[in-house]
């Protein structure tokens, strides 16, 4: 269920009913971002009720959907008994405001209800500090929202101030402290990892992260390359908290595989920048397995986002080996294909059955050939890198 709420509205004892508003601006689509919005709603807890959608060539200041549509949402709400509005949009703390005065009920916007998922899915306690960091960082910028007894306060100025803006500086300070106390936890976690990965380093061992969007079978292909148990389930955010775990290919030098949280369309900057201690095993890795949903008809957007929010974090310049994951839904899938240099660019699997697996284990062997010394090594990487004829 939904953990961000507001004092002036309840909720329902059981699952939050929920509409859903999705806007397309001059010729975008929509129907990808509306399916992908109503998993994110399920995801969360909150049960569908109703959709609105629209198009418009901008977003209102004032209520982002414009009076006439927000209307139509106020219908729907009273007709479905819903007790919450979820928009597809990132939408200002005054749009917010003004959208539950008109609305009388609670509403949130897509960043709010991914770092809810992320708070439900955290736990480790890294990852439980890294959302809660987003989600206070977040509320920074919000911070009137929902304050009910600073209402007469603001719209005050000078002989109008009292109690409220007190309290109000009050939370700015609590919030902000909390803030400093988890950023410096999180400041500690990092430099554990970063020993652990120079320990790696050190002794020669290969770091390759997992990345892709969510859902598309990173946790089950990181279970199947490691017989490893991480969770795993067709849903969105399955976990957030990162995994490693040492990968044997008898013909590879030592390996690490590390499976990272998953990425979105939009993913909240917030969300970025508090798991960049986790990220950081995409940022240092030696190659990416980007994993694909062969079968997902948008397919190629969500490799754009993914490859944003690596640039975002520094990791774009990373060389990636494509894992075209759920074959076993999709007819005449290709096997390999490679780069102009002969090195293998993208691999099909299915993570379900395994097809395809002894191809990706033999794609990171000829990367990543076994040598006994540095030199050899080194030698072993020259002769792939110029092979433009090498085959599986």
């Amino acid at each position: 269920m939904l953990a961000w709420g507001i004092a002036m509205f309840d909720r329902h004892a059981g699952s939050e009913r929920a509409i859903l508003v999705q806007l397309a601006f001059g010729k975008g689509e929509f129907d990808e971002d509306l399916e992908e919005l109503r998993r994110l709603a399920d995801t969360s807890g909150a049960a569908t009720v109703g959709v609105i959608t629209g198009r418009r060539q901008r977003p209102d200041p004032a209520l982002y959907a414009g009076k006439g549509k927000v209307d139509e949402v106020a219908e729907q709400k009273q007709a479905t008994d819903a007790d919450l509005v979820i928009f597809n949009h990132a939408l200002s703390g005054a749009q917010e405001r003004n959208l539950e005065t008109k609305l009388e009920c609670r509403v949130i916007d897509r960043i709010t209800l991914i770092l809810d998922i992320f708070a439900q899915r955290a736990r480790s306690a890294e990852g439980k500090l890294q959302v809660e960091l987003a989600q206070l960082e977040h509320m920074s910028t919000r911070l009137v929202r929902g304050w009910t007894h600073l209402d007469r306060q603001r719209g005050g100025g000078v002989g109008a101030r009292g109690p409220g803006e007190t309290q109000l500086e009050t939370d700015r300070q609590l919030l902000t402290k909390r803030v400093a106390v988890l950023k410096d936890k999180l400041k500690k976690v990092q430099t554990q990892r970063d020993t652990q990965r120079r320990a790696r380093q050190r002794s020669g061992v290969v770091n390759i992260a997992i990345v892709g969007y969510t859902n598309a079978g990173k946790s089950s292909l990181f279970n199947k390359l490691t017989a490893a148990k991480a969770y795993a389930a067709d849903q969105l955010f399955a976990t957030v908290d990162t995994t490693l775990r040492k990968l044997f290919i008898p013909a590879a030098q030592p390996l690490v595989l590390s499976d990272t949280v998953g990425f979105v369309r939009d993913l909240p900057h917030e969300l970025v920048a508090a798991f960049r201690a986790t990220l950081t095993e995409a940022i240092e890795a030696d190659v990416l397995l980007h994993v694909v949903d062969a079968a997902n008809s948008a397919k190629e957007t969500q490799i754009s986002a993914v490859n944003t929010v690596l640039a975002e974090i520094g990791a774009g310049d990373i060389p990636q080996i494509l894992v075209m994951n759920k074959i076993d839904a999709i007819e005449h899938a290709p096997h390999v294909l490679r780069h102009e240099s002969g090195s293998i660019s993208a691999v099909w699997v299915s993570a379900r059955s395994g097809e395809g697996i002894d191809l990706l284990r033999a794609a990171l062997a000829e990367r990543f050939p076994l040598a006994r010394s540095p030199l050899e090594i080194e030698w072993a990487n020259t002769q792939i890198s110029g092979n433009h004829e090498q085959n599986l």
